[in-house]
């Protein structure tokens, strides 16, 4: 069993996310054993809201070998936690992330090991697999995920927030789509994701044979951000809020809704309708359905509604 420690609580204060008294936060249904992750912060800033935080500010937020696998642990723990309905993701220090840590990463990337070639291909395949997990455990996690992006978000930055669903960035933000500039062809989810994420293949091809930068007007324009705002603080209030207007919603609509907007992203309309009808034939049984039409009903807000937890 796995459970995370939590820091700090985080109160909101004038827009401001402020330590107040540590706590130890379980996300494991049983057992007392307590983990807690070397690149990674995760806390529970408001009722069923996990913020996870990118945390190596020192290493500009770089991405380790231990971030590779601490994020595939800690998406799949928040998909089965009860307690947790939406995500936030961000980055701590001065920016998002520089990308991947090529000092950590070198001996996996260009040491493969392996008594000949076929051999040594098969070993690097599974390795670049096993990095693709990293990001796309984000995408099949069936909690929505909120990231907001202050500063450069270079690389491996832009692998993640394309696995994604809602995308914040702050006025200061850019984005880079870097891999070209060290020899290689992204390999982790940004060629796949971002044409779909903004639409214009032309731009994407554009950003990924170039590296050039996109600024946060540009990103806010082609649909890679749906908000921008003037500072972090600004940025993270305006997350928590929205992840407090999700979390009030029913999990059982939420989460099938994500689950279906991914869906149906990867397959035909026919295809998605079919698997929406599948889908709803079951969950059109919840009891959050009648909760939810009484309160329109009685024209109370979705915060006035309890729904059971999933």
């Amino acid at each position: 069993q796995m459970s995370f420690i939590i820091r700090s609580a985080f109160a909101k204060n004038r827009g401001l996310w402020s330590p107040v008294l540590g706590a130890v936060r379980t996300m494991s249904s049983a057992g007392d054993s307590t983990s807690s992750f070397t690149t990674l912060s995760v806390t529970r800033p408001a009722d069923s809201i996990t913020h996870v935080e990118l945390n190596r500010p020192e290493k500009r937020n770089a991405m380790s070998r231990a971030f590779w696998s601490e994020m595939v642990d800690c998406f799949n723990e928040i998909a089965v936690d009860a307690e947790c309905r939406v995500v936030i993701f961000s980055g701590a220090g001065k920016l998002f992330t520089s990308g991947i840590d090529l000092m950590d990463m070198a001996s996996d990337i260009l040491q493969p090991e392996g008594d000949d070639q076929a051999r040594v291909s098969w070993n690097l395949r599974r390795v670049i697999t096993k990095y693709q997990e990293t990001f796309s455990v984000i995408e099949k996690c069936p909690k929505p995920v909120i990231v907001a992006v202050h500063g450069p978000c270079i690389g491996g930055g832009v692998d993640l927030i394309t696995a994604c669903d809602i995308r914040l960035c702050t006025q200061d933000a850019w984005f880079q789509v870097k891999e070209v500039d060290i020899g290689l062809a992204a390999d982790v989810g940004t060629l796949q994701r971002l044409p779909n994420v903004i639409g214009s293949r032309s731009l994407v091809s554009e950003l990924a044979l170039t590296a050039r930068k996109m600024y946060s007007d540009e990103a806010k324009s082609c649909g890679l951000v749906s908000r921008v705002f003037p500072d972090k603080e600004a940025m993270m209030a305006g997350a928590l809020e929205m992840a407090g207007e999700i979390a009030a919603r029913s999990p059982v609509a939420v989460q099938g809704t994500k689950i279906n907007l991914v869906y149906s992203r990867d397959h035909g309309v026919t295809e998605g309708l079919n698997y929406m009808a599948t889908w709803n034939m079951s969950m059109l049984q919840t009891h959050d359905l009648m909760k939810s039409a009484q309160a329109a009903i009685e024209k109370k807000g979705p915060k006035e509604v309890i729904f059971s937890k999933l």
